[in-house]
């Protein structure tokens, strides 16, 4: 269970972040968030789609980063086989929270990757940010921003009936099969039938590249298959 709490350079001063993946440190998850602003670098690696949050009902931009619950094909012999590593993943252990209408950064304490032993420091000898936490708050920063404007791309794409409900089949090489079910992507048939003033409303919103950028994404199923073949091959 998680434990979050206020970073601090008195609580937390010695307090240090192993970097390494792997699914014992807690990079076991199917799929994380993303935003418009980072579907330039996510699409040459991962499937882009959208997830729908049962009690909210929010669609959201999410990677896809395996076939089932607790399945991250990216993390394989404690490194992270893609090019790009998504923000979502990049800034665990934290969080960005308020705190006297401030954004502020917690940690989980409780987290695998916390420990006081070996990894990267948070704090100096003094008590200043080390270079590691400064671009942990870029990142969360950056984080922040753009989980603001996906709520705003997935509410637009739903005003106009862009987001359809998505099914993919895939038959392994050993004969497994998966079928992943609960996730949405464009309904292209509408793309085509919007109007030239809905496709520049999109278009100064930087919403239809990003659209364009979802769709070019399903190319890297292809990718995901082999990871999840080789797996199997390995055992």
């Amino acid at each position: 269970m998680a434990t979050i709490e206020l970073l601090n350079n008195v609580d937390h001063l010695d307090v240090k972040i192993r970097t390494e993946r792997s699914p014992e440190l807690g990079d076991k998850q199917m799929f994380c968030l993303s935003f418009p602003a980072e579907f330039r670098a996510a699409q040459a690696y991962y499937p882009i789609l959208f997830y729908k949050d049962g009690n909210t009902g929010q669609f959201m931009p999410v990677l896809l980063l395996g076939f089932q619950a607790g399945e991250n094909l990216f993390v394989q012999q404690q490194r992270w086989q893609a090019g790009y590593i998504p923000l979502d993943i990049a800034r665990e252990p934290f969080t960005i929270g308020l705190q006297h209408g401030e954004r502020v950064i917690h940690i989980d304490t409780a987290h695998p990757k916390v420990n006081r032993t070996t990894g990267e420091a948070l704090f100096l000898e003094f008590g200043g940010h080390s270079p590691y936490l400064q671009q942990v708050a870029e990142q969360l920063e950056t984080l922040h921003h753009g989980i603001t404007d996906a709520k705003q791309f997935s509410e637009q794409l739903l005003a106009l009936e862009l987001i359809e409900s998505f099914v993919l089949d895939v038959t392994l090489n050993n004969g497994q099969q998966h079928s992943l079910h609960g996730f949405y992507t464009i309904n292209e048939p509408n793309l085509a039938k919007l109007s030239g003033e809905q496709l520049t409303q999109l278009q100064q919103a930087g919403y239809l590249d990003a659209i364009y950028m979802m769709l070019a994404s399903q190319s890297q199923f292809a990718r995901l298959i082999g990871f999840k073949n080789q797996l199997l091959d390995m055992n």
